[in-house]
């Protein structure tokens, strides 16, 4: 058991910069929960390091882009602490395959043959899922944790400390966190979620042209969203 709470780790910048929330009670209830998880038996997806990835692989000084996830993948092999992404090896998920037709749509970028979306995350695009385990086969099942406790605190001090941060809130439950972002000082885009279940309403957001345009105007370095080369 230790070792695997050991595995569970965040980066220097971030831990200091979310320090508060790593001490209040609703984290002490979410590790109890955890651990709790564990002493049964279960196996929690994404594996123990890999829960903070999307913090570990986006330098706090480097953030320009937040795109909110929901719930990690169930399936065996899937959830790596990415919103969207999946390892190299493993098959495309129909949602990702979506943002990967916009993108050819949109910037006529072909689209990848694999769905890790860490070149993303490398480059100052935070994946944030707004909870962060789920049990094995089960979705949302961790939904009562309350890590959406935390992740809404990780969205709201972004939005007060930082200025000139990119949201994109791809459909109703990701639109539900406006609320927590000062749209005076930062950017929303917003379009439907991009599962074939929302009939395709994703396709033609242009939200990664859009995205750059935006960097464009504030002399950022635009994202490279090829992830082909």
């Amino acid at each position: 058991m230790e070792i695997v709470l050991e595995k569970i780790k965040i980066n220097d910048n971030w831990k200091e910069f979310l320090k508060d929330e790593f001490l209040k009670s609703y984290f002490l209830d979410i590790k109890v929960k955890y651990i709790k998880t564990l002493n049964e038996g279960k196996t929690i997806y994404p594996p123990a390091n890999l829960i903070f990835n999307a913090f570990n692989l986006t330098p706090l000084k480097d953030l320009k882009i937040i795109i909110l996830g929901q719930d990690p993948y169930h399936n065996p092999n899937q959830a790596m602490g990415l919103s969207f992404s999946v390892p190299i090896g493993v098959k495309i998920p129909p949602s990702l395959l979506n943002i990967y037709k916009e993108l050819q749509q949109d910037l006529n970028i072909p689209i990848a043959k694999h769905g890790d979306l860490s070149k993303w995350a490398k480059q100052g695009v935070l994946l944030l899922n707004s909870i962060l385990s789920v049990e094995a086969n089960k979705p949302a099942s961790h939904a009562n944790f309350g890590w959406q406790n935390f992740t809404d605190a990780v969205i709201s001090k972004l939005s007060q400390e930082k200025e000139g941060l990119i949201f994109l809130l791809w459909g109703t439950y990701a639109k539900n966190k406006k609320n927590l972002i000062d749209t005076r000082k930062h950017y929303v885009l917003e379009a439907a979620h991009p599962s074939p279940l929302a009939r395709n309403a994703f396709l033609g957001c242009k939200h990664f042209s859009k995205t750059n345009d935006i960097l464009t105007f504030m002399h950022k370095d635009i994202i490279d969203w090829n992830l082909n080369s």
